[in-house]
């Protein structure tokens, strides 16, 4: 399992929201590049990056910002927010990007990741963002009838790298991962999971460790990084140890 630092964009600039309201954020940084490489330097293997005003409004909002996180590291990147077609794929991969998260589209065209994993094997990852157990879209503003594990299950066999699990009522809130979610959704599929949402101490990496292999690959973390909660250097040396 990999710690994995967050850089969410809103109008260029590094913030965090609390359960998922733009309404709510905080900013941290206002040179994205430079939030990038402070991470790197501390240990990142791979660096998550959202945009969030792209999830919003259903396409990319803040793509300068992208290309000068990508330009300025040398570890992979994964990249979410208002992505919803193939050619908007390509563009971020050809641009530098590891691997692209579908969220939304992953919901409301399930179509669409099979035929991106088809066409870019091994750099697709689903987003599934859920509200009591039920995925929400669109920025998180709309939740719809689906459940997080039926969800994830409709992608078994597309080849997904990865399934990145968040739970909304958490994300932003220092309150900790919902663990047990978590474990519940990675043992009903074979696909890594990599945990989101909540995570605000050492103590939280180290229950997501004790339950890796129920296939946990991952864990993303904001708020508690940039707050000074985790150390991030910290939290990577501890994930190592067991490897």
């Amino acid at each position: 399992m990999i710690v994995i630092p967050a850089i969410d964009l809103k109008e260029g600039k590094c913030v965090r929201l609390e359960q998922g309201l733009m309404e709510k954020d905080t900013v941290f940084c206002d040179k994205p590049a430079e939030q990038a490489l402070e991470w790197q330097r501390q240990g990142g293997e791979l660096l998550h990056i959202v945009d969030l005003d792209g999830a919003f409004a259903g396409e990319p909002k803040n793509r300068a910002s992208i290309e000068s996180i990508v330009n300025a590291i040398s570890i992979p990147t994964q990249l979410g927010g208002g992505i919803r077609d193939l050619a908007t794929i390509e563009a971020y991969l050809s641009l530098g990007i590891g691997r692209v998260i579908l969220g939304t589209a992953a919901q409301r065209n399930p179509q669409l990741v099979k035929d991106a994993c088809s066409r870019f094997p091994g750099r697709i990852v689903v987003g599934i963002d859920a509200k009591n157990g039920m995925v929400a879209v669109q920025g998180w503003a709309e939740v719809t009838g689906i459940s997080a594990v039926e969800l994830a299950r409709k992608f078994e066999g597309d080849g997904v790298a990865a399934i990145i699990y968040t739970d909304i009522s958490r994300d932003g809130m220092m309150q900790g991962p919902n663990i047990e979610a978590t474990k519940a959704l990675a043992e009903a599929i074979s696909i890594p999971v990599i945990a989101s949402g909540g995570v605000s101490s050492l103590g939280d990496i180290e229950r997501l460790l004790a339950i890796e292999s129920s296939g946990i690959s991952g864990v993303i973390t904001g708020k508690a990084i940039y707050s000074g909660a985790i150390n991030l250097a910290e939290a990577v040396a501890l994930t190592r140890k067991g490897r």
